[in-house]
């Protein structure tokens, strides 16, 4: 099944917990109160139900199934249709997984659709029925505690890719090779991360610029504006993260440039000096070549001083070069 949890509230006290959709409906019809039902990747037959006993929006309800939405908050009358984008860090591997998370809230009910494993939906369910007078305020409280929950759980989101980064400012002056693509996958993780916050400051100004036309309690008007500076805080930090990265990714360009153009002059020295050495190494060879070949006049044959004059020559070109290559700076 893919209700997790399905309940009926009075005065925010859990009054009863129907076991199907249809039971809910009649106990919220015979008894009031505010139903609070969660949902895991529900089917298209049962967001059905639910749309048409609480009156949702078919966008809304095309929305929730197929998943894969950005942030957002829209109004269809009385209903509100809320899209948050939990992440969580995960220590294992490094990297950051961000779910999905639908809300739909009225008059006297709230339907959560999740679309990733995670705790967050029973962690502010629990928190809220802990404090009935809280809970009681409705399905604003609920809303407003869900997004708390959310910006809450993007603190160790934060603390991680602020841990990766220092890691790579280590890595780039030691030399690492894989330096540059943990950069891209870093930029893409902050990026998603952007995505994911970036438009929780304008929902939350729609929200309250309902305060007043919907009668939402003063302390729930409090616990928003305390959500939105945490927000504005975390957004400030992603944004310098993005920055960071940024002149991370032109730093390792510019290192490895550079250690490109010393392996080249490195490799340019070698070279000169096997050229050098080689040079040395013929002037002798040609010498001897020359003798060599000249079988009617070879003047070592006719002429007693001829083989150490060849010897001297070859010594002494060979003598001569190194002395030039040396002050070159090529041995």
């Amino acid at each position: 099944m893919t209700i997790i949890d399905n309940a009926v509230y009075v005065d925010g006290v859990r009054s009863s917990q129907p076991h199907t959709l249809e039971q809910t409906f009649e106990t919220l019809n015979e008894h009031g109160g505010m139903a609070w039902i969660g949902l895991y990747r529900p089917t298209e037959t049962e967001m059905a139900e639910v749309a048409e006993e609480f009156g949702l929006h078919e966008l809304a309800v095309e929305d929730a199934i197929s998943a894969h939405q950005r942030p957002k908050l829209e109004r269809y009358g009385d209903n509100l249709f809320t899209v948050l984008r939990p992440a969580r860090y995960i220590d294992e591997s490094e990297t950051v997984e961000f779910g999905e998370l639908h809300i739909f809230t009225g008059r006297n009910f709230v339907v959560t659709v999740r679309h990733a494993e995670t705790g967050g939906v029973a962690r502010v369910r629990r928190r809220l029925e802990s404090k009935p007078e809280l809970l009681a305020h409705g399905p604003e409280a609920v809303l407003y505690a869900l997004m708390d929950q959310v910006v809450d759980d993007y603190v160790p989101v934060v603390a991680g890719l602020e841990n990766d980064i220092d890691e790579i400012e280590d890595q780039l002056f030691s030399g690492d090779s894989h330096v540059s693509r943990r950069i891209y996958e870093l930029a893409r993780e902050v990026i998603q991360f952007q995505r994911a916050i970036h438009p929780l400051p304008g929902m939350m100004q729609l929200l309250k610029r309902g305060f007043d036309k919907y009668e939402v309690e003063t302390e729930l008007q409090h616990s928003l504006r305390d959500v939105e500076d945490h927000v504005e805080r975390l957004i400030s930090r992603a944004d310098s993260f993005r920055d960071l990265l940024q002149n991370a990714l032109t730093l390792d360009g510019t290192l490895t440039a550079n250690r490109q153009n010393e392996a080249s002059a490195e490799q340019n020295e070698q070279v000169k000096k096997i050229s050098s050495w080689a040079a040395i190494f013929f002037a002798p060879s040609f010498v001897a070549g020359v003798y060599g070949m000249n079988f009617d006049f070879m003047p070592e044959l006719h002429w007693a001083f001829g083989y150490p004059m060849s010897l001297a020559l070859m010594a002494g070109m060979a003598g001569l070069m190194y002395v030039i290559f040396k002050k070159k700076g090529w041995l």
